[in-house]
Order: C-alpha cells, then structure tokens, then sequence
C-alpha cells in the first residue's frame, strides 16, 4: 500500500525505485527464512510456539489498523519531491522494520518441501528466494498501477488502506487460531 501511495502522490517512478528496495531486503529475509526452515524442519515443538506468538502479533496488528483507521482523519499534505535514491533506501528500511516475512517464507519452504517441489540444496533455496523477490516486485508493481487507474476513487484514502490491512490480517489471525484449536 505504501507503493501506491508514494505512487500516486509522487509519480511512478519513486513507487517503483521504493519497490526495488523492498525487494532487496525480501530477497535477504527469505533467504533468512529458507535457512530458518531447514532448522524448524527437524524441530515441531518449535513451530507450535511460533503459532501462538505470530496469532498474538496478527491479532495486535489488527487491533491497530483498525483503530488507526477508525481515528484517521483525510489530510491533504505537500511532499517534497527527493532524489530517487531517497525511495530505494526508504524501502529498504519499511521493509526491514517488517519481520513478518521471515516467519511465513519459512512456513512456506516447510510447506514447499513437505510436497516435494523444493529442498534445502543451494540451487533449490536460491531460486526459490528468487522467485519470491521477483513475486514480490510484480504485486507491488501492480499496486503502483492499480491505485493510479482508482485514484479519484474514495477507495484508495489512506483510512480505507488501514482498514483493509486491519482486516487482511484479522483473517490471517483467525486462520492461526482455527490452526492452532486443531492441533489441540
């Protein structure tokens, strides 16, 4: 969403050149991920504490967005236009401050390696890492060109962004708590 946003408020190349430095740091912590999961794969108790605290963080997250979004008022703000370089690095840093890629990219690996698709050889690890950095960039890709064909829309107001990411992630909580209740 903050692709978008720069997107629209500062054109389509800075959301792009913000994009690029999100992925360079999700190429980074999927690769983290990919070597976490190699660990977790031969530790199941482990992965059943994970559960229970990523449910409390989804569930804090959603509690915020929500009341973030509910309290937000529409304001129209000047931004500064900066070098493009500006974008990379402020991209790199939102996405580094975002751990919650390293939890689900290993679930992920765990899965992709528990149907046989990938293995934790280098070659496999890498072009899996790859491929999300790569996924990654094209979703945000969209989103930066998506938003711009709404953007006189109502939708797209940074309060209808926060609630959307307010109830993003309280399904993800509910699908960890319904996970979490079967396994007991």
């Amino acid at each position: 969403m903050t692709a978008a946003r720069i997107s629209l408020k500062e054109g389509a190349a800075r959301g792009i050149m913000f994009s690029t430095g999100v992925c360079i740091v999700v190429y980074i912590q999927t690769y983290v991920a990919a070597i976490f999961a190699r660990y977790l794969s031969s530790h199941s108790d482990i992965v059943a504490i994970l559960k229970r605290v990523a449910f409390v963080i989804f569930v804090l997250i959603t509690i915020y967005f929500l009341m973030l979004a509910s309290k937000q008022k529409e304001q129209k703000q000047e931004t500064e236009i900066k070098s493009k370089h500006g974008r990379l690095l402020h991209g790199m840093l939102l996405s580094a401050l975002n751990i919650f890629p390293i939890p689900f990219q290993a679930y992920m690996t765990i899965t992709l390696v528990s149907f046989g698709w990938m293995n934790f050889e280098k070659l496999s690890i890498v072009t899996y890492v790859t491929g999300a950095a790569t996924g990654t960039f094209v979703m945000l890709y969209f989103y930066i060109f998506f938003f711009d064909k709404i953007k006189d829309r109502k939708f797209t107001s940074q309060k209808s962004m926060n609630l959307s990411i307010g109830i993003i992630t309280g399904l993800v909580a509910l699908v960890t708590f319904i996970t979490i209740l079967r396994e007991l």
